[in-house]
């Protein structure tokens, strides 16, 4: 009698359709940019800062963190890997304006703000698809950069800059946000996002385009 030398294993992936979690993360950075850019302009007082910095701790990274999760769940990396670096970096800036004197210049957060302003540099290259997306990302990165110099150089004219970056992001962040809740809701394209190449056809195929490839995933596949 023969012994079998190989058993035939029968394997399925099981995925869960999830929304989107970018909206709630990009609401949640026009937030936070918006808060801090009031400060930096000087429209509220230096006082006010622990307020502001308490709100982003308590509102911001929490959904961030929130929407980090669900990038990955959804099998999205790059949504995944931007969301977690803004929320550690809006942590940082409430905790180290938590601690400091009001207005104070923070060597310390300047250098953590250059740092994350480069790490956002790789999320944002791998978004080139969805180009609305890969803007707010990066535009956080010049956000973060110039705040950086600010603390280092301790200037109010890069403080200032700082600012109205902070308010551009806002504003792109609310359009990014309202473009995919209405893609979502609608089931179609209704405000532009500059979806191309993967990003359009993840749109346009069929289910079985989505799915052909889900075997090789990290978390599916044996090896990261």
């Amino acid at each position: 009698m023969s012994t079998p030398t190989s058993t035939a294993v029968d394997a399925r992936v099981v995925l869960r359709p999830i929304a989107t979690p970018l909206p709630l993360g990009f609401l949640a950075l026009g937030v936070a940019t918006s808060s801090f850019a009031a400060l930096q302009l000087e429209w509220i007082a230096p006082t006010q800062g622990r307020t502001v910095a308490l709100a982003v701790l308590a509102l911001t990274v929490p959904l961030q963190l929130v929407a980090s999760v669900m990038g990955f769940l959804a099998r999205d990396p790059v949504a995944a890997t931007g969301m977690g670096i803004l929320a550690g970096t809006w942590g940082a800036v409430g905790l180290a304006t938590l601690t400091n004197p009001p207005g104070a210049a923070v060597d310390g957060l300047g250098v953590v703000l250059l740092g994350s302003a480069a790490c956002l540099l790789v999320p944002a290259a791998s978004a080139r698809s969805k180009l609305v997306p890969a803007c707010v990302i990066a535009l956080s990165a010049v956000r973060f950069a110039v705040t950086g110099v600010a603390h280092l150089d301790g200037g109010t004219g890069w403080m200032s800059l700082a600012g109205w970056v902070g308010l551009a992001l806002a504003a792109l962040s609310l359009y990014a946000a309202l473009a995919l809740e209405l893609e979502a809701s609608d089931g179609r394209a209704v405000l532009p996002l500059g979806r191309r190449g993967p990003s359009a056809e993840a749109m346009s195929e069929g289910w079985e385009s989505q799915v052909r490839a889900a075997q090789h995933d990290p978390g599916v596949r044996r090896q990261l």
